[in-house]
């Protein structure tokens, strides 16, 4: 597999951490505030950790498929996403 496509995937799976952190946060919000809010929040959460999941299967099960020409242009979603969440994160946590 190409190097940047393992970084890819690695960068995914990075997002996947945080995307689970946050969700159990979320968790925790709602159960003390039930606030309607934190259901969407919650919501968007399960739906980029599916995103990502899904995107780490198909890196890694459909690698021939990729033009090696989209590498760095998928990196650069991957790694968009990875600042945004950590900003997320960042905000959420304080």
């Amino acid at each position: 597999m190409d190097p940047l496509m393992l970084l890819t995937a690695a960068i995914s799976l990075i997002n996947l951490a945080i995307l689970t952190v946050l969700l159990f946060v979320y968790v925790r919000i709602y159960k003390s505030s039930k606030a309607v809010f934190t259901l969407g929040l919650i919501f968007f959460s399960i739906m980029m950790v599916s995103q990502n999941v899904i995107a780490v299967y198909a890196y890694f099960a459909m690698a021939p498929l990729y033009s090696p020409e989209l590498y760095p242009y998928i990196l650069g979603i991957h790694i968009t996403e990875l600042v945004g969440l950590a900003v997320l994160l960042k905000i959420t946590w304080s």
